[in-house]
Order: structure tokens, then C-alpha cells, then sequence
């Protein structure tokens, strides 16, 4: 009986493991898992409800919204994409739901259901589950198998290997994988948060605008139309917090500048446009509106709808507009400094904060050494790779577990098939 080592009890390996037992009965599938968790990052997802996928179903808009490895998972999508994954779930009892923002959980609102789900597979395919073993080496023998060298120590020989342990920050394989021939693109954290201490926002944790833009910017204004094209503004939720800002718009910037802010240590500049993709004219506009229907009202009681009260408060203050000011006496000077308070205010970040098990790392075994219609490296026979240990990272709203998906499948197909042989 031919052996599959599967290396890491997380959602990409789960799913490699679960294809190519179900796909190749008579081949003998082992996940090997370091921690005593299987699926730790999905018991956790989406505050612990498990943000399966997303409900984008074509593959080329699908894989836009991965920062690295959009060119691979964009074919990749054609073979296993969202709708498959839902079905997936679906024959096997799960229902998934859709919500307003295209994330996809299950019915239950509960991770417990997917991993539920996960291991009675597990069990009904005879997958072996071997908890608190993990992998500290790997090496190719000359009849062209593996010796794994596992945590106790002990030495196992195995066919074919599927590396799956989702982020290589950390983690031991670095060096074997190295030493297999591959190399590793430098490690980042892509999805965190902004830590930053100013008066506009100091004391208004728990606050969040619906709609904000968010961008990087540059050392000065004035040369912020020469911007790089991948310096894009990212739209979306931003929650205040205790220690800055947070949510998906904050999120989707640390993913697409991932590699440059690391550079920067974490303290860079950023501008703010709260009301999302309103410009200044569009906000001259509504404040001639305010000025001709609201005259009497004061600037400070009279908030955009957009933005909260008290966050606007804050604003009209920074701005330099005094308490009873109204509308009709506001300055010309004073209401240039509001729109600029409001659409491209300007934040010093000094640090991020990154949920230590919620994280997401780019960088990993480099994309182009991987055989994407298989998941097999191209340099060594028989080793497979899926998920987060590889350069592909994408943004928050279940587009990583669609790539672990994707990809955990393709190479559980073709370890499957393999194993005929």
C-alpha cells in the first residue's frame, strides 16, 4: 500500500488529505498535525462562525482580490472555485449562507460545523490523524520516497508528501524545503491592523464608518497623483479602536502593501477619505446645500450622515471650526480644512497589531517552481504543496480558505492519481 504523508491538520491539508483518500481508496493518507488542534485557524475564522469562502463565482474576478498568486489561482478557480466548495459542503450536509458582503459561513454560525464535518470524513475515508506529530525533517531517498523525521523523533517512509502547514513564519520545514532545491520568497504579515495615537480619534473606540478609503501615502500631497497604480486606495468597513484602526478597508491595505510597510517598519502615512469615494467638489457641493438650507446650524451639530456625531465632532475641532459656528458663518479657509478633515485626512501609523492566531503570511515557496495543474513541485517528484506555505495570500473576506481549498484539492486529485500508477 502506497503512503501519503500529509504535512499540517489545517484547512488546506484537511482538504488535500479528504480528496486523495476519497479519490484513491486503496492508498494509505496520514495528516500529520504539530499542535494538538486540527484546523485551528478554522475554529477561530470569522470570530469563531468560519469564513468558508466568498460568494464570487468567475474565476478572473475571483482571483483579483489575492495580492500574490492571482495569475496562478486564476487558472487554478477554473478547476475548484467557490460554488464547488459550496457544493462540497452541501452534499455533505452543511449548509452554507451568503451575506450582504459576499462572505459565505455556514448556517449554523458556528466552526464547529465545518470541523465536525472535517473529521467524520476523516474517519469514514480511514484517513490515520496523528495529533502532536509534527515534521522537523524531510528528505528524498534514492529510490525516490521520503523519510520523515517527525517531533518524537521517529523516522517513517512515505510516497508521496503534500507540505500544508500554512504560514512558514516559524516553522522548521523552512530549511528542508530549502534544502530540497526550492526557494522561499521573504515572509511578511499581510492582514493587520494600524496602531496610531491621535486626538481625532482618541476615546472613540467601537466606532465604524460603513464606507471608507483608505490609502498609503506619500511623503508629501503633491506628489500624490504620481502614486504607483498598485498604491490603490482600498475601500470598505473602518473600525476605530483602542489602539487605531481596524476593519476590512484597513485590512485590504495591509495585505496589498504587505512587503512595503514591513520595509518601513510599520511607520508610514496614510489618508482617509470617511465618506469612501465622495470628491471634493462632490463635498463642496453638499456643504453649498448645508450652507443655503442648514445657514442657522451649527457646523459641529449638523454631521454628514455618513459619519458618526461624535467622530465628526472631532473633525469640525480638528479643522479649526469653533462650537457655534454655524453654517452660514463658516469661512471659506475653515471649510477647505474640513473637506480635507474629511476626505483626505492624514494618519501617522507607528505599528501594527496582528491576532497571533488569526494571521496571514505573505511570501513562501516560490510560485513558479510549483507545477499549478497538480500542485507538484517541479523540482522534486512527488512533493506537493497547498495553502498559505506557498506566495499566495489573499485579503480578508474568505478568499484564503478558497485558495486552501482550491488548491488542497488539485493536490489531493493528483497525489490521487499518482498513487495509481
Amino acid at each position: 500500500m502506497k503512503h501519503i504523508a500529509i504535512i499540517g491538520g489545517g484547512a488546506a491539508g484537511f482538504f488535500a488529505a479528504l480528496t486523495a483518500a476519497e479519490s484513491n481508496p486503496s492508498a494509505q493518507v496520514t495528516i500529520y498535525e504539530r499542535s494538538n488542534q486540527y484546523l485551528a485557524k478554522v475554529k477561530i475564522s470569522g470570530g469563531g462562525r468560519c469564513n468558508v469562502t466568498h460568494n464570487c463565482f468567475d474565476p478572473a474576478k475571483l482571483a483579483s482580490h489575492y495580492p500574490r498568486g492571482a495569475r496562478e489561482l486564476r487558472a487554478a478557480f477554473h478547476r475548484w472555485q467557490p460554488q464547488d466548495t459550496i457544493n462540497w459542503f452541501t452534499e455533505r450536509g452543511v449548509a452554507i449562507k451568503s451575506e450582504p458582503d459576499g462572505r459565505m459561513f455556514p448556517c449554523s454560525d458556528d466552526s464547529q460545523t465545518i470541523i465536525d464535518c472535517f473529521l467524520s470524513e476523516a474517519r469514514t475515508a480511514n484517513i490515520r490523524l496523528a495529533k502532536g506529530c509534527g515534521l522537523k525533517n524531510l528528505t528524498l531517498a534514492h529510490d525516490g520516497r521520503f523519510t520523515l523525521e517527525l517531533s518524537d523523533s521517529s523516522l517513517v517512509c512515505v510516497d508521496a508528501v503534500c507540505i500544508a502547514v500554512g504560514s512558514l513564519k516559524a516553522s522548521p520545514l523552512t530549511r528542508a524545503i530549502e534544502a530540497l532545491g526550492h526557494q522561499i520568497e521573504p515572509l511578511a504579515p499581510s492582514l493587520f491592523a494600524f496602531n496610531l495615537s491621535d486626538k481625532r480619534i482618541s476615546g472613540l473606540a467601537g466606532l465604524s464608518v460603513q464606507n471608507a478609503s483608505v490609502r498609503v501615502a506619500t511623503s508629501s500631497p503633491a506628489t500624490e497623483s504620481r502614486r504607483p497604480a498598485k498604491h490603490l486606495p482600498h475601500c470598505g468597513p473602518l473600525l476605530i479602536t483602542h489602539r487605531g484602526f481596524s476593519g476590512p478597508a484597513i485590512l485590504r491595505t495591509s495585505a496589498w502593501e504587505a512587503r512595503e510597510l514591513q520595509q518601513q517598519n510599520y511607520h508610514f502615512e496614510i489618508t482617509v477619505n470617511w465618506l469612501g469615494g465622495v470628491s471634493t467638489h462632490q463635498l463642496q457641493e453638499q456643504f453649498q446645500h448645508l450652507r443655503k438650507n442648514s445657514a442657522k446650524k451649527s457646523v459641529k451639530n449638523t454631521p454628514l450622515t455618513a459619519i458618526p456625531k461624535r467622530l465628526w465632532e472631532r473633525l469640525v475641532l480638528a479643522a479649526g471650526i469653533g462650537d457655534s459656528t454655524t453654517w452660514a458663518q463658516l469661512p471659506g479657509k475653515a471649510e477647505n480644512n474640513l473637506i480635507q478633515e474629511c476626505i483626505s485626512g492624514r494618519y501617522q501609523i507607528q505599528g501594527k497589531t496582528t491576532n497571533k492566531d488569526e494571521f496571514v503570511t505573505c511570501g513562501g515557496v516560490k510560485l513558479k517552481e510549483i507545477d499549478w495543474r497538480s500542485m507538484q513541485s517541479k523540482i522534486v517528484p512527488n512533493l506537493y504543496f497547498a495553502g498559505e506555505c506557498m506566495d499566495v495570500d489573499g485579503i480578508t473576506g474568505g478568499f484564503n480558505f478558497q485558495a486552501a481549498w482550491t488548491t488542497g484539492r488539485i493536490a489531493g486529485l493528483a497525489m490521487a492519481a499518482m498513487m495509481s500508477t
